[in-house]
């Protein structure tokens, strides 16, 4: 066999290849990095002229702003209505007749100044400045908070009628806050700011004139921007911009105009990027030919090293086959090749029985624990790992006595095992804090590996069923009394109409029939959970939304649930908003949530107070709240309230009992709609229970 061939660096093949590589590199650098340059500067070239551009188009679209507003501002002076109406005195009716023209004009404000330079009426935005008393209303005005409610304002006035008569001047004005910086964007295709002092006070940015305050701005110098007022850059929420801004004829007021460059960038990054694996494409084609000389003359030994190499670090899927015009070498390859099929063949049977093993260990619920004959842990399965919260090697070599402390007991681990071929319960300290029922048997066991006889446990973690066992009693316990009080109210109602109601008088047959709908309400109600508890525990629980009217569902939950409410003297609000959406719901179900919401607020607060029930929205949701005063929620509780069987307050409540399935079926409802539901404390006490439902537009669509 060969020695294997070291490549000399004054070799004639490593020369080649370097050459070649250089010439390559040397050639596409040469060619690449002016190309760069030239598009980087034609691009931010190109992102300025725009900016101008835009700048221009502000400047006229301000022009054609102020001569509109002047027009608008004379054709209002020359109404005849105006000077009539001046007249005659008549405040009012000049004031609305301003309503009227305000809204025609679409002016922001309208103002009526009489010849001593007094308003006489005025409408639209707020300004608390006297603009009669400006000696050129007409153009840009800037005031302050207390003067007016936008700081920057367009303003045009003209004599009312002709010169025959001096009635006073008509003042109209725009204010130029975001909706008109909007409107100018959309004209320039910039966006846009306006500065009062330095300070933005309006912007088509994101985030408006926030935003644009924090926004980082960095003066430009170059000479594609020298034409421009101010030119700089700002990086607003990881954006960049170019900017630049236009003084305002009234003092201090610049509008600045920004560009975002965040898709120019990217489009200069992207043809630099195709200019860079231009490069290396040429790069890597010079080097492919100086490389294919020395593959062909090492080649063999190579693959051999590499296969050699890969074996040594497990990796047996190699081949080592390897076609040579070597013979030795060839019978080499073939006899490794022999020998590494087969240390595969047996590596992967024994992989497959410890797979096996593992999973079978893994699929065993229950802990399987091995004490040996002084009481330390010498096998500790997954399973035990899972039930325990100890790991295995926390739990290896230790005493079991040591590692398992039992719960309000005395005794030790090892004395409470049960005897083999019975079964005891003992309830265990975890590291996680928990207090985990276990099940033992026991069994004598002498392992191989062990040499001595040894005790086998297994652990089964029956806290759930435990739990269970629990909740049946209680639910069943809960479900007979809530059935027995309403069925004995309605029994003794109903024995007092067969046995009196020739005596009885319109208030107390009233009240007998009061107490009968209470009666059915709660059994119609505690039925309506039950079977709805059943539908979602079968997996058979559906709704069925359609459009439906939010105001009619709350409505009727109110009516159902008015007579319960009225024996408790409490008083229930409804807050609406003025127009009530529809929404996209299950009308019956979404009914059963608030009578459920309703009863839990009539049931935990106090009598004689006040039940909050309001709907307003959300972007495209309605959200419904029900606030009540009762004894709250504590903030780690209100997660599990809505889990089945969970009660809350229930000893400061009227009824101490209820089967706790109420507010489990109110979530199961309003999720199956794509809403939500939870629970915030109330100020000043109280809960506020609440959950949103998808509405409707216009158009008929969610």
């Amino acid at each position: 066999m060969k020695p294997p061939i070291h490549v000399d660096r004054h070799s004639l093949i490593l020369q080649m290849v370097l050459s070649f590589m250089a010439l390559a590199l040397l050639t596409a650098v040469a060619v690449g990095i002016p190309a760069i340059l030239l598009i980087r500067r034609q691009v931010e070239s190109e992102a300025w002229a725009q900016v101008d551009q835009g700048q221009q188009t502000a400047q006229v679209f301000y022009t054609a702003q102020q001569r509109a507003i002047n027009d608008l501002a004379r054709l209002t002076s020359q109404r005849p209505s105006i000077p009539l109406l001046l007249s005659q005195g008549q405040e009012e009716p000049l004031a609305d007749y301003l309503e009227t023209l305000q809204e025609e004009t679409e002016l922001d404000l309208l103002i009526i100044c009489d010849s001593d330079q007094n308003p006489v009426s005025q409408t639209g935005t707020a300004v608390f400045a006297n603009l009669c008393r400006l000696p050129d209303p007409t153009g840009l005005h800037t005031f302050s908070p207390e003067e007016a409610t936008a700081p920057v304002w367009m303003l045009a006035a003209h004599p009312i009628g002709d010169e025959t008569a001096d009635w006073g001047t008509v003042i109209a004005g725009t204010a130029l806050d975001d909706d008109f910086v909007h409107q100018m964007t959309a004209q320039t295709g910039l966006q846009h700011t306006l500065f009062v002092n330095e300070l933005p006070v309006a912007s088509s940015l994101p985030g408006s004139a926030a935003a644009r305050h924090a926004a980082i701005r960095q003066p430009v110098h170059t000479a594609v921007a020298q034409n421009l007022t101010s030119p700089a850059t700002l990086l607003l929420n990881g954006r960049p911009y170019n900017s630049s801004r236009l003084p305002l004829d009234a003092p201090g007021l610049a509008d600045e105009a920004a560009l975002d460059v965040a898709d120019i960038a990217a489009t200069e990054r992207r043809h630099t990027w195709t200019l860079a694996g231009s490069v290396l494409l040429v790069t890597l084609i010079g080097s492919a030919l100086s490389v294919g000389m020395a593959r062909r003359i090492g080649r063999p030994l190579t693959d051999l090293t590499r296969a050699a190499t890969a074996i040594q670090k497990g990796e047996l899927d190699t081949s080592l086959s390897i076609s040579s015009p070597i013979s030795e070498l060839t019978q080499v390859s073939q006899a490794l090749e022999s020998a590494r099929i087969e240390l595969r063949r047996a590596l992967l049977e024994l992989q497959a029985e410890k797979a096996w093993t593992e999973r079978l260990l893994e699929a065993i619920t229950e802990g399987i624990v091995v004490l040996d004959e002084d009481g330390r842990i010498t096998f500790f399965s997954p399973g035990a790992e899972r039930i325990t919260g100890y790991n295995q090697d926390e739990a290896l070599n230790q005493e079991a006595d040591t590692l398992f402390q039992l719960v309000d007991s005395g005794e030790s681990f090892s004395r409470s095992i049960p005897l083999p071929g019975q079964q005891g319960k003992i309830r265990l300290n975890t590291p996680d804090g928990r207090h985990p029922i276990m099940a033992v048997t026991s069994a004598r066991l002498s392992p191989p590996a062990a040499g001595k006889s040894g005790l086998v446990l297994v652990l089964r973690d029956v806290s759930d069923a435990e739990m269970v066992h629990q909740l049946l009693g209680s639910f069943l316990a809960n479900i007979t009394h809530e059935f027995r009080t309403p069925l004995s109210a309605l029994a003794a109602s109903t024995e007092l109409l067969l046995d009196q109601a020739p005596d009885l008088n319109q208030a107390e047959m009233q009240e007998l029939l009061n107490a009968l709908y209470l009666g059915i309400v709660s059994l119609q109600t505690l039925i309506d959970n039950l079977l709805e508890s059943a539908s979602l525990e079968a997996g058979r629980f559906r709704v069925y939304p359609r459009p439906a009217d939010l105001g009619q569902i709350i409505a009727e939950a109110t009516h159902m649930m008015r007579p319960l409410q009225d024996k408790y003297g409490q008083r229930l609000v409804i807050q609406l908003p003025a127009a009530i959406p529809q929404v996209q719901a299950d009308a019956r179900r979404t009914v059963q949530v608030l009578v459920n919401l309703l009863s839990n607020a009539i049931k935990y607060s106090p009598d004689d107070t006040e039940i909050s029930l309001s709907a307003e929205l959300e972007n495209s949701w309605a959200r419904v709240s029900v606030a009540d005063r009762g004894p709250g929620v504590p903030t780690g509780q209100q997660a599990a309230l809505f889990e089945r069987f969970v009660h809350y307050g229930a000893e400061e409540s009227k009824s101490r009992q209820g089967v706790g399935l109420g507010l489990p079926v109110v979530k199961a409802i309003i999720e199956a709609h794509g809403g939500q539901v939870g629970v915030d404390n109330r100020p000043g006490g109280g809960s506020v229970f609440w959950f949103t439902l998808p509405t409707i537009n216009e158009q008929g669509t969610k």
